[in-house]
């Protein structure tokens, strides 16, 4: 699998079908799911930036409330809920705001 170049930002995923595309045609992903009335996930939102921006990992921000079917087919529960996947296939997943140091350790462990 090749990995197109990262976008630098987040991508704010549209639907499931982009974001079935968008999970297979990258070697790394880390997944957002938020929601604009979440004040932790205000408070994670500079973290997932400087994410996007450091790594090669591909960033997508999903909205629980646009996407209700896609949040709810992967299981979430509460926001934010990051995900992690490697060739197309979940790795992890976390809950909660998180330290930029964990999450780019799951990142770099994933992309080695």
């Amino acid at each position: 699998m090749s990995t197109p170049e990262a976008t630098g930002a987040p991508i704010h995923v549209e639907d499931a079908e982009q974001f079935d595309e968008l999970v297979a045609d990258h070697d790394v992903v880390m997944v957002d799911y938020h929601a604009e009335w979440c004040g932790p996930c205000k408070m994670l939102e500079p973290t997932v930036k400087e994410l996007a921006s450091e790594t090669d990992a591909a960033v997508l921000k999903v909205d629980i409330d646009e996407l209700q079917e896609l949040a709810k087919n992967a299981g979430v529960r509460s926001v934010p809920t990051l995900e992690f996947y490697k060739n197309g296939s979940k790795q992890d997943s976390v809950i909660g705001v998180q330290d930029k140091d964990d999450l780019l350790a799951v990142i770099e462990e994933l992309s080695a």
